[in-house]
């Protein structure tokens, strides 16, 4: 029956129907920009019919069905046998298969692999996040596992390949795998040195027996897991299949599922390993060195992982202010809204800039570019990924109380949006990541500063915010206590220094007079008014 008392209007239609990737201008000129032209056009077309099906609203539904029922443990069978497995919603497995299906884990065999997987990436997580997690720890396995030829030939096709096999048995008959990651325990945390798993070396060369636990451990339900443990070399990266050669089941006891602010769709486990057969993955003793090579590239997945969140909350504020109407006019024209949207639409351009860049250089592979990931990945990783979260709280509040309720979408982005500062490494840990790496690696810095330099006496406040870097960095005077203001800094000055080279006048114009040249306040919708502020937002607007 109808209602008699009103008609609804002035309500925005939803967002769907529209391609994710086109209508996202930064991101389709960063892919411009960073691939060869001879793979552009097959590139473009991919991207496009990926972002298509991510705006369409089958796939929009599938994202609130998978976070609507979250994954459920099954630690045994009906007859008291141990099973210990994860059961999903179908949406969750419908998800995964298409990101697989997109090569989201193939980036490592396919020429430009990694800038456009980080298109896709960007694209597939502004649908849902949570199963960006198993994605993430597959495609990052590939560099760790390359330390053994002989078990990344065994694994890499596996781990690359384009099929999602989501049943469980010997890795050896399957299409396809997925990995996940057993690093931290209960006692140590992020001192990954601290932990007291141990390894015991069995009869068969480099195979050991694990005895111990994991605190966090992603993607429990995959075919395989990276983990460290203390071998009698010390702490050493080894290989855990979920189900052994034989079609047994490998010791792998999963205690529970972690109760996660946001991320709800994705399994997080705490794991028991009792005698769980395990292949050894590199030297004894050097755990941390085989690992790290996942852990950066999981690491340029939160840098990602925060852009998708990012712009999808600046796209959800900007459509709505484009319909909504408030005093007299769309709420998108009046000039404070403008300027909220437009500082928005900053961070999010600066975000996408950024995490292509990073992209485009493992593509690369020189070691010239390898230096200068060393830098900019922790860099990168501890300023876009803390700029997320108040970037899509003041998103949801241009919705006003519709962004308050769930039906929105919002408010499952704003519980996302703290994850990916925390995960692989929360903030302190990369700012000390790029201490360490400014005292041992030298060669990091001139690579960053190069990168930087590139876009010198452009503007005279990049100059200027350069100047004052380098007297920041010439100054290791209690280095460790202001190390959070210093790769703030360093983030900021790469991030103006691409815009300027690559952005639109507006838009570079707008990011160095508030970020670099102080002419800003402490909240969003603060940029000087005589910018050209309309120009910003209608860039970032998505076309429907």
């Amino acid at each position: 029956m109808a209602a008699t008392t009103h008609t609804v209007t002035n309500q925005a239609p939803p967002l769907v129907g529209y391609d994710v990737f086109t209508a996202d201008r930064a991101l389709v000129e960063a892919v411009d920009r960073h691939l060869d032209p001879a793979l552009l056009d097959e590139a473009r077309s991919d991207l496009s019919g990926f972002g298509r099906g991510a705006g369409s609203a089958q796939v929009q539904e599938w994202g609130f069905q998978a976070n609507e029922n979250p994954p459920k443990l099954r630690t045994h069978d009906r007859y008291g046998n141990r099973v210990d497995e994860v059961e999903f919603h179908p949406a969750w497995h419908r998800l995964l298969g298409k990101g697989v299906a997109a090569g989201l884990t193939a980036a490592w065999v396919r020429p430009g692999g990694h800038v456009r997987r980080a298109a896709a990436f960007v694209v597939w997580s502004q649908v849902e996040a949570g199963n960006g997690c198993p994605l993430s720890m597959t495609h990052a396995a590939v560099p760790a596992l390359r330390t053994d030829p002989a078990l990344a030939a065994e694994w890499e096709p596996r781990l690359t390949s384009l099929i999602y096999d989501r049943d469980l048995r010997p890795a050896a008959q399957k299409a396809g795998v997925l990995f996940g990651m057993g690093m931290t325990e209960k006692q140590g945390g992020s001192d990954v040195r601290a932990n007291t798993t141990e390894a015991r070396p069995l009869a068969e060369d480099g195979t050991y027996a694990l005895r111990g636990h994991k605190w966090f451990c992603s993607a429990p339900m995959s075919d395989g897991f990276l983990v460290l443990a203390q071998a009698p070399g010390g702490l050493t990266c080894l290989l855990v299949p979920r189900v052994l050669e034989d079609g047994t089941r490998n010791v792998f006891m999963i205690q529970r599922l972690k109760d996660k602010l946001g991320n709800r769709s994705n399994a997080s486990s705490e794991v028991e390993f009792d005698g769980t057969w395990a292949r050894r993955v590199g030297e004894e003793g050097r755990g941390v060195r085989t690992i790290i090579e996942m852990v950066a590239a999981t690491r340029l997945d939160c840098v990602l992982g925060s852009t998708a969140l990012m712009r999808q909350a600046l796209v959800q504020a900007i459509h709505h202010c484009t319909y909504r109407e408030a005093f007299g006019g769309r709420l998108v024209d009046k000039p404070l809204m403008r300027n909220v949207l437009a500082d928005l639409a900053l961070e999010s351009e600066a975000a996408t800039t950024l995490a292509l860049r990073l992209a485009a250089a493992y593509d690369d592979g020189s070691e010239q570019e390898r230096a200068f990931l060393r830098l900019a990945v922790p860099a990168a990783k501890y300023w876009v990924t803390k700029r997320c979260t108040p970037v899509v709280a003041e998103a949801s509040e241009c919705l006003g109380g519709n962004g308050y309720v769930e039906e929105s979408g919002m408010p499952r982005l704003l519980r996302e949006s703290p994850l990916n500062s925390i995960w692989e490494g929360a903030g302190n840990v990369q700012t000390l990541d790029v201490l360490r790496a400014l005292q041992r690696e030298p060669g990091s810095l001139d690579a960053f500063l190069k990168e930087v330099g590139r876009a010198r006496g452009a503007d005279h406040r990049l100059d200027g915010a350069i100047k004052d870097l380098l007297t920041e960095l010439a100054d290791l005077e209690g280095i460790e206590a202001r190390a959070r203001r210093l790769v703030e800094r360093m983030a900021l000055v790469l991030q103006g220094s691409l815009l300027v080279r690559y952005a639109p006048a507006e838009v570079a114009d707008a990011f160095c007079a508030s970020r670099l040249g102080g002419d800003w306040g402490t909240a969003f919708g603060t940029l000087p008014h005589t910018l050209d502020l309309a120009t910003v937002v209608e860039r970032a607007r998505p076309v429907v």
